[in-house]
């Protein structure tokens, strides 16, 4: 029995609230158990120097956490004058994953910025961030698209992403908090409604892992996976 009370398949409850923010021109708040985040999609028309002039746009991402998502404050980073590493990390991750499903083409020379706040976190947070970050640029490609900014959307799939682990000896779909820090095995998978594979991060904290355990969590996160971009389905069809 998981601490709290799933199985080693079973999703933690999955919440979303589209059209939260009132001034974003895409947004929603994703609840994963007890991870919330905060994802806002803003356009801008313009793009990074190195793509002037190239009828290309670009999508980027900003990630962090506020001070009481976890049971101790923790410093804001503006505060300390620079980002850390692993929010460096996370937002390239949150920026890779949403542009490999978008035609950026299509988007023109204007680019769409990504905000992922971590309201509160227990575990997933930066895979919630990705799942949550998709539905908010639908909303902005859709307002594009209404507005005739661009022919149609740029977006090719869904795409979402979910953790897994080796917890005492078992392959464990989406973990909290309480299994990710004490798990033998580590793992974030970004994947499409396709199945094809954007990027899979895997770490072994205690011993090599073996490739039937990785085969095992690889399918733990397509059943994860399929369940989460359903939940993107349902969040996109209030366009």
């Amino acid at each position: 029995m998981r601490t709290d009370g799933r199985e080693a398949d079973q999703m933690r409850p999955i919440h979303i609230q589209t059209a939260v923010s009132k001034h974003a021109e895409g947004s929603c708040l994703i609840q994963c158990g007890d991870t919330h985040v905060l994802c806002t999609a803003s356009i801008e028309e313009r793009v990074p120097p190195w793509l002037r002039n190239t009828r290309r746009g670009w999508i980027t991402a900003e990630y962090g956490m506020l001070p009481r998502s976890t049971g101790d404050r923790s410093r804001r980073e503006a505060a300390a004058g620079k980002q850390g590493g692993r929010t460096q990390e996370i937002q390239r991750l949150i920026g890779r994953a949403l542009r490999s499903i978008t035609d950026l083409n299509i988007l023109g020379e204007r680019q769409i910025i990504l905000d992922c706040d971590v309201l509160q976190a227990d575990g997933g947070t930066r895979t919630t961030a990705i799942t949550g970050a998709y539905i908010a640029l639908h909303h902005a490609c859709g307002l594009l698209v209404k507005t005739r900014a661009i022919s149609r959307t740029p977006l090719t799939s869904f795409v979402a992403a979910v953790s897994c682990g080796i917890h005492q000896g078992q392959p464990l779909l989406d973990l909290n908090y309480q299994e990710d820090s004490t798990a033998a095995v580590d793992a974030n998978f970004v994947l499409t409604e396709k199945g094809g594979i954007v990027e899979i991060q895997t770490t072994a904290e205690d011993k090599p892992f073996l490739e039937n355990q990785f085969t095992a969590m690889l399918e733990l996160a397509r059943k994860g996976i399929d369940q989460l971009i359903t939940a993107q389905r349902d969040a996109c069809a209030l366009d």
